[in-house]
């Protein structure tokens, strides 16, 4: 006990080991009784099941805030909050990502929690080796920052002259080629299960790979693909690791368990990435503003984040209203 409590009052990348230890006991504790309590059975998650798990998700981050308040001060709590909102909104292209994976691949409703269950676990250890690479390279070499903020604004000014309907095919998808080349895929699915042992053309009985994979290793593959914008997003935000780090983890589970409740929805947002865009412009452009007129302070930046998300939000919604709701397959529901 000794030994657990000398080492709890170190600290790691600046923070207190026992918060880090916290942080990581807080996620567990979620996820185990998210799977092992409240979803033990397949079964098809509804929209009023879906809102409530993730107001649990969100409330759990938001109170995380308020103690990052308690022991990092009012500034570090502003730049988690900050950190939580961005990741939030950034996900949402995710959603309809995820959703076209499932309907791409015919994922039955009663299947899809527990592949987005999984993919959490990657989500954790992949935005964990991204953030402690990113945090490694900025205390080596500072001038990196500037690499993201002009990364950010450029990526920023593309996503305001992308058209609104821009659509992605799964099938001409390269990645999804290369798996379907290089994987045994089963035709069907096999309950729950992502490997299963059959028999090949040879008669042998040998690994396969059932469409769940599928989905688990595409949905992973996009995650990482949407880090690229949003690690950098937070980094321009504040360099604490543990804020970084935690704002995005905390994000990620709420808007995956809201995910069922979006996944229809998510046309009703095609607007949103305009909003999006402004605020990376403007969080890339906080870098180089830095020797000019000083650092913006945090309750500034989350303000001018709210803004143009709520911003963004209201006017899809408006834009959009005589649309009618999606299938997961991206058709109208008749």
């Amino acid at each position: 006990m000794d030994a657990f409590m000398a080492f709890a009052s170190t600290t790691f990348l600046g923070t207190p080991t026992w918060l880090w230890l916290l942080f990581i006991g807080i996620v567990i504790a979620l996820l185990v009784f998210d799977l092992g309590v409240l979803h033990r059975d397949h079964h098809e998650i509804g929209v009023k099941e879906s809102l409530l798990l993730s107001a649990g998700y969100i409330s759990a981050g938001l109170l995380f805030g308020l103690l990052v308040w308690l022991w990092k001060g009012p500034d570090a709590s502003l730049d988690y909050y900050t950190g939580f909102l961005i990741e939030k909104s950034l996900s949402m292209d995710n959603v309809f990502v995820m959703a076209m994976i499932f309907g791409y691949l015919a994922i039955p409703r009663k299947y899809q929690h527990e592949v987005l269950f999984w993919g959490i676990l990657g989500v954790i250890v992949l935005r964990a080796l991204m953030i402690g690479l990113g945090a490694a390279l900025i205390a080596e070499f500072h001038w990196i920052l500037y690499v993201f903020g002009l990364f950010l604004l450029l990526t920023g000014l593309r996503m305001l002259f992308a058209r609104v309907d821009d659509e992605q095919n799964m099938e001409n998808n390269k990645f999804v080629q290369f798996l379907r080349r290089h994987l045994r895929v089963t035709d069907r699915l096999h309950e729950g299960r992502f490997i299963v042992r059959q028999p090949n053309a040879s008669g042998h009985n040998v690994l396969w790979a059932t469409p769940l994979l599928l989905a688990l290793i595409l949905i992973e593959c996009a995650d990482v693909v949407f880090a690229v914008d949003s690690v950098p997003a937070i980094f321009a935000i504040t360099l604490d690791p543990f804020i970084v780090y935690t704002s995005n983890i905390f994000a990620v589970l709420g808007l995956r368990a809201l995910y069922f409740a979006l996944a229809a929805l998510i046309h009703r947002f095609a607007y949103l990435k305009y909003a999006l865009a402004l605020v990376l412009v403007f969080i890339g452009g906080k870098i180089f503003l830095v020797n000019i007129i000083g650092k913006i302070p945090s309750g500034i930046s989350l303000g001018v984040t709210f803004g143009l998300l709520l911003g963004g939000v209201l006017f899809s919604l408006w834009k959009t209203r005589n649309q009618p709701a999606l299938e997961e397959s991206g058709k109208p529901l008749h």
